[in-house]
């Protein structure tokens, strides 16, 4: 399995922004325009962008759904998105605009028969976001916390065709403090399935930690402050990763 660096694009009010912790009172705005953000990271070869719709997260339905669809309509490599998705007609809008991926949230612990026809329907079109905070799955753009674990909700929904996965610690998200790499490894062996990282990533070697992890299915990892902030340089991370070194 390769490993992918995924650029983050989180959108709140129309702009690019990061949260800390999914604190939406700590918020940064890096940019005006996530449509040139995306063209930005698509530029310097990144192989898919990551898109969060922050407001629609929060409001259980997508709220920059415009801005989402005009980057997936212009952009030249794949994109995937979640936040507040919880309809079949959201997501079979955002499929046939042209968008690669979609991302279940919430959705994917409240309801689990709309989780499985969506998975039935799009199939490796479907990644499930699991949000955890200490171990255990948060809903509700992170503001709940669940009582399930990320492992029983992932082999849970492996029964229903889930493929994909993408995993955040919570505690670690914004924070450059480095992934929870042992956590992440943990998921990846215990499902079989592809995995990718999100949360704390702070220098290039995080990235080269994590792409250690391939063969057990880490198959790559989610990017937002640490580029921003210019800590960890796209082009060159990626050149080292395909490079192994």
């Amino acid at each position: 399995m390769s490993f992918i660096i995924y650029p983050a694009i989180d959108v709140r009010g129309g702009k690019c922004v990061r949260l800390l912790q999914g604190d939406y009172n700590q918020e940064t705005v890096y940019g005006d325009s996530p449509v040139e953000m995306a063209k930005q990271w698509a530029s310097q070869g990144a192989e898919w962008v990551h898109l969060v719709d922050l407001d629609g997260a929060k409001a259980g339905q997508p709220v920059n759904d415009e801005i989402v669809l005009e980057i997936a309509r212009t952009l030249n490599v794949p994109v995937q998105i979640g936040g507040g998705l919880r309809r079949m007609e959201d997501i079979d809008r955002y499929i046939q605009g042209g968008v690669s991926r979609v991302i279940l949230g919430t959705a994917a612990i409240q309801d689990q028969p709309f989780t499985e026809r969506v998975l039935e329907k799009y199939g490796d079109k479907v990644a499930i976001g699991i949000d955890a905070r200490n171990g255990y799955v948060a809903t509700h753009g992170w503001l709940e916390t669940s009582e399930v674990t990320a492992e029983e909700l992932a082999k849970a929904l492996i029964a229903k065709g889930a493929e994909t996965f993408i995993y955040t610690d919570i505690s670690r998200d914004g924070t450059l403090e480095g992934p929870n790499t042992e956590a992440i490894v943990q998921l990846a062996r215990a499902t079989g399935k592809n995995v990718i990282a999100s949360g704390g990533v702070s220098v290039e070697q995080d990235l080269l930690d994590l792409a250690q992890y391939a063969g057990d299915g880490v198959g790559g990892a989610i990017v937002g402050k640490a580029l921003y902030t210019e800590r960890v340089s796209l082009p060159q991370a990626l050149k080292r990763i395909r490079e192994g070194v």
